[in-house]
């Protein structure tokens, strides 16, 4: 009989550092029976501890050079997280659920073929291969924030093209009101898919969803790269969506499917657990998270990843051109 997950004591922002809210948050897949390390070595997966990694040699995907320009109106002056700790500290449960799970367990992940189809309520449906996603649009760096609901942040320079781009061409129909979007389904070569132990217990493929206007607006972004090459498979390879004012779940990764509809769509966290994790996800400083604040972020720059660099937290992540976009919501009860 499954357990009732029971909160804990909220957390202030002085109490909250990276490795406590990572294991709260986890603490919710624990207790549905998901997690723990007698669960991970029964289901014969030691190694997604970690234990055994130093003494195999581990492969590195590689990456691709890609051409593209610098959009200096979608940039910042912040400090840039160094490559080395954006591609080693990931939420991507298809790979596992420990923050170097993915960087450890992906590097084998194949993106070539690949196909991204883009359908639904549209006049022009269509379908673009490996080579297109990074082809079909001009590509261009923003650098972006990047806050995860865990209360960690990051600054990261991607690169790709305008979400509202690529539902252009699709020709929208006036009945569309939200874009869907799915992860693709491997479970050979994404063993989380698979295994409730390794995967946290979610229901794949992962899928995502925005209003169409919060879709069509210019910050939203497909990413195809990131620091000037391709992106690595833990960071969601080959293509991407990036939402920066919302918390970093909503940014989801490695897409096989963009499907505009009528109906607001499911969402991966959202049927995990309602109370914890709404549709909308917009950064917000005022609005806890049950078992923790989000009044201030650790912000990942050069330091070490379990640092005390902390910075508050502001609406929309910064973005303050997206408040139109929920102009009379009350933003505490659609969170």
């Amino acid at each position: 009989m499954p357990r009732k997950f029971i909160p804990s004591v909220k957390l202030t922002d002085n109490d909250v550092t990276d490795e406590a809210v990572y294991k709260q948050r986890r603490t919710l897949l624990k207790s549905m029976g998901f997690l723990g390390a007698s669960s991970l070595l029964a289901a014969g997966n030691a190694n997604a501890l970690g234990w055994f990694g130093d003494d195999e040699e581990k492969k590195t995907f590689q990456r691709k050079a890609l051409e593209f320009s610098k959009a200096e109106k979608f940039s910042t002056k912040e400090t840039l997280t160094p490559y080395e700790k954006v591609s080693a500290y990931n939420n991507f449960y298809e790979f596992g659920t420990g923050k170097d799970d993915p960087a450890d367990n992906a590097q084998d992940f194949d993106v070539d073929p690949w196909s991204l189809k883009v359908e639904g309520l549209v006049e022009k449906p269509f379908t673009l291969s490996h080579d297109q996603l990074s082809k079909r649009f001009a590509l261009e760096e923003r650098i972006y924030r990047l806050r995860c609901v865990e209360a960690w942040s990051m600054v990261i320079p991607w690169i790709g093209f305008s979400l509202n781009d690529l539902i252009k061409q699709a020709a929208p129909l006036s009945s569309a009101k939200y874009v869907a979007f799915e992860t693709l389904y491997d479970p050979k070569q994404m063993p989380g898919q698979t295994n409730r132990f390794v995967g946290g217990g979610i229901d794949y493929p992962y899928v995502e969803g925005l209003r169409l206007d919060e879709a069509m607006h210019p910050l939203s972004f497909m990413a195809v790269g990131l620091y000037g090459k391709t992106l690595p498979p833990q960071n969601g390879a080959p293509i991407r969506l990036v939402v920066p004012w919302k918390y970093g779940f909503k940014s989801i990764k490695s897409i096989v499917k963009i499907r505009l509809t009528d109906k607001q769509p499911p969402t991966t966290w959202k049927n995990l657990a309602a109370q914890e994790y709404g549709f909308y996800a917009n950064v917000n400083p005022r609005v806890d998270h049950p078992r923790w604040s989000q009044a201030s972020e650790r912000r990942i720059t050069t330091g070490g990843l379990l640092s005390r660099n902390r910075i508050p937290t502001k609406m929309f992540n910064g973005y303050e051109e997206v408040a139109s976009l929920y102009r009379g919501m009350d933003l505490s009860r659609f969170y």
